[in-house]
This record gives structure tokens, sequence and C-alpha cells, in this order.
């Protein structure tokens, strides 16, 4: 609660909207194309293979973090700069939990996606096995991957995009040093 305390409603509603809804939004339409794309000559996509639901799940959760890091980062540091959107003045002093993460951008994206691949792929997964799907016609696959995007998208945006803003990682607060002085 903390947190959420520390933000101006601004910070907020670009976070919850901009980036949250926005990254849902956008989630939704690219993994719609790449199921679309990579699957378009199967009338079935099974759980297990070479080309599966659950390969393409467990790619899903490394891909989409690291490549939403690698765009939202510099979108946002250049908000900031652009005076669009002020700097969060936090550090890792200040806010501890966010000291684990790596400075580096390319570094906190491989995290991010290692993270959300341990977490989310074996829950996601699992939730498939449990409810017996063993496949999936072409267009439930599509509407899956597009709404598990969509999903993951809305989960994982808004946290790059705050740490993006923050004086946590490095870069953030050079882009927001006139505004913080």
């Amino acid at each position: 609660m903390r947190y959420r305390a520390d933000m101006s409603p601004a910070h907020r509603r670009y976070l919850f909207l901009e980036q949250g809804v926005g990254g849902a939004v956008v989630n939704l339409l690219i993994n719609a194309g790449i199921a679309a794309l990579l699957f378009r000559g199967h009338a079935i996509v099974p759980l297990w293979g070479q080309q599966s639901v659950a390969g393409d799940t467990v790619g899903t959760t490394f891909l989409l973090p690291l490549l939403t890091c690698l765009i939202v980062t510099p979108l946002a540091r250049h908000q900031v700069r652009a005076g669009r959107i002020a700097a969060i003045d936090w550090t890792s002093e200040s806010h501890p939990m966010l000291g684990w993460l790596p400075g580096g951008t390319v570094q906190r994206a491989v995290m991010l996606g290692v993270i959300c691949t341990v977490i989310v792929a074996p829950l996601a997964v699992s939730a498939l096995s449990a409810l017996h799907v063993t496949a999936m016609s072409f267009w439930h696959f599509l509407t899956f991957k597009a709404i598990f995007g969509a999903l993951l998208g809305a989960a994982v945006t808004p946290f790059i995009a705050l740490l993006a803003i923050t004086g946590a990682c490095p870069g953030a607060r050079d882009a927001a040093a006139p505004l913080l002085s």
C-alpha cells in the first residue's frame, strides 16, 4: 500500500490506463497476430509437442516481459524527459523491493522474463492440465493466446513502466534530473 500512497493520481492513471489497459490491448492484438501467423495451418493445436499450447505459453511468458521491458523502458523515460509524466523519486534505498532487479535495461528484461517463466508458465500449463485440455482448435488457441497475452501484458507493463520512471534504475534518474532538481 505504501507504493500506491507515494504516487500521485497522475502516476496511478498513467500506470493503470496507459500502461495497464494500453499494454493489455497492444498485447491482445500482437499475440492474436502471432498465433495466426505461427499456427495458421493447424486445425488443432495440441497441449504438448513441438508446436503446442504449452510450448507457446512458456515462450510467451519469457518473451512478452523481455520485449515489453526493452520497448517500454526507453518510451517511459522519453515521456519523463519530455515532461509528459513526472519522474518518481524512488531509489532502491527508499523502496528496497526495487533493489533486487538489475539496473541495466537488458539485464532487467532478461530477469523479468525468467521470473515470469518460472512463476506464470507452470501455473498456466497446470491450469490447462487441471481443466483436462489436451488440445485446442485453431480459433480457441488464437483466443486463448490473445487473452493470455493481454492479461500478462496488463500485469507486467505497469510494473516495467514504474521501474523506468523511478530513480531505482539507472537512466531514469538521469532522464529526470532536471525535473527532480
